[in-house]
């Protein structure tokens, strides 16, 4: 095994002298596009928005914005997708898609049906190798190359259906994973391909002391709940007793900061933290250094990405994209600035706009970071508060009281004009003196909060639950595990399901 370890690293240090600084040429962006229209000129989709006139066109990319509406997955999936899904041959995409990852979706709502094709599946293990390089710069023992890599993901097993597979992207990908990864992988097929949360969690716990895990993968609620589980059952001081190669966390899905205290309780000694945006749609970035706050944006890897403003020139007050708005390209883009992020893709989406945000903190080296959801925000009465607002608001206060908040959520009551915050923490703290202070962090951070608190914002009122309440809700509603995320800031049919199990539980 050490030498397998040796040939490994020789292997990542190779690929980061090859990879490093590649790609963040706007170039590479008018070339995927100009691939992505060839590709599928003669489908369906391609023919109806003339992408062979598109191609010809003096500026390629101001026809193609011309020609394509940007569209979400209601839109597409009733004007496109659900014939594609259904079996329609050249319909967005060139032959018959076969493969359909389950999203997450919205908490409560039906899984959304994403398309995964040949050519994405080839960019996803690309890409893989890339971040695997990184390594090399972490300059990391060579017992560490000789461990496991431990994915705590969703079910592997996929479902057959009459014109497609379909079931966890993390299902689609492991069949065309290479045989010599799979021994460094855990939990293995078996664990891996158990539905339920709870079971698959048991058996990992079970498992733990046979695995020599190195980098450990995963939303990090689930993450960090596995280890402390660990911890538990063997009656660690810390994670790294039993894994003492433990060096690497991958990380991505929600906001990394609120779990620090609690990551860092149960581990030994530091470890690298890593942070990726990887989605059912592609894979679009990843954190190429330790010393970076950003996340590189993936440039040649078969999507093409425009950016929409994400201000009241653009979106309504409830999110909702307005008939006037402006996409800008990656050479027209500023750092400061939330965009929602638009992508066309080698799975054949055109124009989607994915519902996530992003703000460039360099512009030069393309490094983003997620800032929130175009559908999570909070602007009751005109207060316009951001996802990043709110988590900055968290982790300040958090920091203050030197208290743990690794869960919370907000709940509107649109009829008395107040905002309700939950959260989840272990510590003795007083609800009101958190909730006290985080509306002041609000108001010293958003002024338009700051305005309506004064006026028309009554004064928002918090409860403290423990951190397990919000995943047992996720339980009940069959959502535990996984890529699963707890929304921050809750829509109406959300905040009916979790006061109702709040109710139930004499919460």
């Amino acid at each position: 095994m050490p030498i397998i370890g040796k040939l490994i690293k020789k292997t990542t240090a190779l690929a980061y002298k090859r990879n490093f600084n590649k790609g963040k040429e706007y170039v590479n962006q008018l070339n995927t596009l100009e691939q992505l229209l060839e590709k599928a000129q003669w489908t369906a989709f391609g023919q109806a928005h003339d992408f062979s006139a598109i191609r010809t066109s003096e500026d390629e990319v101001e026809r193609y914005q011309q020609n394509v509406p940007i569209t979400d997955y209601e839109k597409f999936y009733r004007e496109w997708l659900r014939l594609t899904i259904a079996g329609e041959k050249d319909h967005t995409w060139p032959g018959r898609i076969k493969h359909y990852a389950l999203s997450s979706g919205t908490t409560g709502s039906p899984s959304k049906r994403i398309p995964v094709t040949d050519e994405m599946i080839r960019s996803f293990q690309k890409t893989g190798l890339k971040q695997i390089s990184i390594l090399h710069e972490l300059d990391l023992p060579e017992t560490f190359f000789a461990s496991s890599m431990l994915a705590v993901g969703g079910c592997t097993k996929l479902t057959r259906k009459k014109t497609h597979i379909e079931g966890d992207l993390s299902g689609i990908l492991k069949k065309y994973t290479s045989f010599v990864v799979t021994p460094f992988a855990k939990p293995g097929n078996r664990i891996a391909g158990i539905k339920d949360w709870n079971t698959k969690l048991e058996k990992m716990v079970e498992k733990a002391p046979d695995w020599n895990v190195g980098i450990i993968m995963g939303v990090p609620s689930w993450c960090i709940m596995l280890m402390e589980k660990i911890v538990e059952r063997y009656k660690l001081n810390s994670i790294h007793e039993m894994w003492p190669n433990l060096e690497v966390y991958v990380h991505g899905g929600v906001f990394m900061k609120p779990y620090i205290s609690r990551l860092e309780k149960v581990l030994g000694r530091p470890i690298h933290l890593l942070d990726t945006y990887l989605a059912s749609e592609g894979y679009f970035a990843y954190q190429e250094s330790v010393k970076n706050e950003g996340m590189r944006l993936l440039l040649n890897t078969g999507i093409f990405y425009e950016f929409v403003p994400f201000n009241s020139d653009h979106f309504d007050d409830s999110g909702n994209l307005k008939d006037t708005h402006t996409a800008y390209t990656l050479s027209e883009v500023i750092e400061g600035v939330d965009y929602a992020l638009v992508i066309s893709t080698n799975a054949g989406l055109w124009r989607y706009m994915i519902g996530d945000l992003v703000r460039f903190i360099n512009v030069e080296d393309r490094e983003i970071k997620i800032t929130g959801r175009i559908k999570q925000f909070l602007s009751l009465a005109g207060e316009h508060l951001s996802l990043d607002n709110i988590n900055s608001a968290v982790e300040h206060v958090a920091d203050a009281l030197k208290c743990t908040i690794s869960e919370f959520c907000i709940v509107a009551d649109h009829e008395k004009m107040y905002q309700q915050w939950f959260f989840g923490t272990s510590d003795n703290v007083d609800e009101n003196v958190i909730m006290e202070a985080i509306d002041k962090e609000l108001s010293r951070l958003n002024d338009d909060y700051a305005a309506v608190r004064k006026y028309t914002l009554k004064t928002p009122v918090g409860k403290v639950l423990t951190a397990r309440s919000f995943y047992d809700f996720m339980d009940t509603i069959g959502k535990a595990g996984s890529q699963n995320k707890f929304p921050r800031v809750m829509n109406t049919q959300q905040a009916e399901l979790w006061q109702s199990f709040l109710r139930g539980k004499n919460l």
